[in-house]
């Protein structure tokens, strides 16, 4: 990933208000998958004039520009990263909530293996594990 976000959504054409700029610094910042009220509350640090509604319509405006991902992991709440980080997977922590990513190259492995063996060159995939916490004694 060379190009930051704000670049790439000026190279798309879209056009860039200070808001829609700090929105964009705020989701390159971060090193988790904020939902909105996140990206908001991080937003308002910077600007504190930055709505609530301009969030969501910016984080919609770059969604459907392909500059984020939403991801949703079963706890009601549309989350976001970037679309161009490095292939990553996930395992979400159901106690806790917390996402944590992952690459395993025997699963990236066997998922290219399957889908050879079914007559398919795999051109891309999302893999989500959900679990909890095993005990120690």
């Amino acid at each position: 990933m060379n190009e930051t976000i704000e670049q790439r959504c000026e190279a798309r054409g879209l056009r860039m208000t200070e808001q829609r700029r700090v929105i964009a610094q705020v989701l390159e910042a971060s090193n988790d998958h904020p939902d909105v009220e996140e990206l908001y509350t991080r937003s308002t640090r910077r600007d504190p004039n930055i709505s609530i509604a301009t969030v969501y319509r910016t984080v919609k405006l770059f969604e459907e520009s392909g500059i984020i991902d939403r991801l949703e992991f079963g706890d009601g709440r549309a989350r976001y990263e970037d679309a161009e980080r490095d292939h990553h997977d996930h395992l979400i922590d159901l106690n806790s909530g917390e996402v944590i990513e992952f690459c395993d190259p025997d699963i990236e492995a066997l998922q290219e293996k399957i889908a050879e063996k079914l007559g398919y060159r795999l051109k891309g995939h999302k893999l989500e594990l959900y679990g909890v916490p095993i005990k120690k004694s």
